[in-house]
């Protein structure tokens, strides 16, 4: 299924095809201030839109995740990094996926805090 999503006021959007089985909620400092329910996906999977001076990037900790962040309305859309095998992922907030039940999807908690 092909899934659209952006940013409150729509300078950082998303596309991307694929069938949402679930979301990830981490109780690490970043996640659990913004609130965020995470997909991933291959890098090359999803087509992000946006001014090149319209994200900017945060990272803590040990650096190998890239939060993006509107610089507008400052919603975290996307994060970037590579998973456990080496691939390059994208994070996608599901919270900004337009027409998406988060209800009705199967969220996984993670343990963020302990890393």
């Amino acid at each position: 299924m092909k899934h659209r999503g952006s940013c409150h006021c729509g300078k950082v959007a998303i596309e991307f095809e694929s069938d949402i089985q679930g979301g990830l909620s981490c109780n690490c400092s970043i996640c659990s201030r913004s609130g965020a329910v995470l997909a991933f996906l291959p890098r090359d999977a999803v087509k992000v839109t946006a001014a090149p001076d319209a994200q900017t990037t945060y990272t803590f900790n040990k650096h190998v995740i890239q939060h993006k962040f509107c610089k507008t309305c400052g919603i975290k859309v996307i994060g970037e990094g590579v998973d456990p095998k080496g691939s390059q992922i994208t994070a996608i907030n599901l919270r900004c996926v337009e027409g998406l039940d988060l209800d009705k999807l199967p969220i996984q908690h993670f343990n963020g805090r302990a890393l």
